[in-house]
């Protein structure tokens, strides 16, 4: 029998060609808005309304799992096809008049323009649909930043596979292990260990309620300038 390979972990200073972050809850805050549509469409639907923290503990792995745990109530279940088809439409429909709601977290802007200026070309990968992402990003001024934005839908899989990485990484002409990813949950870091990245992240997202330290980074830092100290351009 074959041996799996040995996961690589990366001490730091960690050498550096590209740096590809996160979007929700790492680089926007966007919870109040995606748990305000879940709730408007379980409203409309005639459904009891969801707290905005356990809606927050249902994000990370795009807005199909989100109506899923809010129509069921749980991390895991799936609610009836017939039932989901309907519901997403009525979710759809509240979160795009919500969208730029979202806001960068504070120190976002600041991260970005820094590692810019150090040279490091920048990526952005989400699980989010495309048709999400690029107008939120170009809502809240970050699109500029992103020679690639990779969404939940650009490509046949999306994190915590590695091919999301494994194609910026294509994209940027940069070896896997010299492209860091900074992101928020347990779907990066495990996207990041199956590719053979860094991975670094921040303690204010949405890691499904469990402080980022618990996952398997090799840092975890303040915010995206936080990260400068602990890398090196190669």
């Amino acid at each position: 029998m074959q041996q799996a390979a040995a996961i690589r972990r990366f001490p730091t200073p960690v050498s550096v060609r590209a740096i590809v972050v996160d979007l929700d809850g790492t680089l926007l805050h966007s919870a109040p808005q995606l748990a305000e549509a879940a709730n408007r469409m379980l409203r409309e639907m005639d459904y009891a309304p969801v707290p905005q923290e356990l809606l927050a503990s249902y994000i990370g792995n795009g807005v199909g799992w989100l109506v899923k745990r809010a129509l069921t109530g749980e991390m895991h279940a799936t609610p009836d096809a017939a039932l989901y088809e309907h519901a997403m439409p009525i979710f759809e429909k509240h979160y795009t008049g919500l969208l730029l709601g979202s806001k960068p977290y504070d120190g976002v802007i600041e991260g970005l323009e820094a590692m810019r200026a150090a040279g490091f070309p920048l990526g952005c990968i989400t699980n989010k649909a495309a048709r999400f992402t690029g107008p939120l990003l170009e809502g809240t001024g970050l699109a500029k930043y992103f020679g690639i934005v990779v969404s939940g839908d650009t490509l046949p899989e999306k994190k915590p596979h590695p091919l999301p990485l494994q194609h910026a990484a294509e994209f940027f002409g940069v070896p896997l292990g010299q492209l860091l990813l900074i992101g928020d949950s347990l779907n990066d870091t495990l996207a990041a260990r199956a590719a053979g990245c860094p991975v670094f992240c921040v303690p204010y997202g949405y890691n499904h309620g469990e402080p980022a330290e618990t996952l398997d980074t090799d840092a975890v830092i303040a915010d995206l300038s936080a990260a400068l100290p602990l890398i090196r351009h190669v």
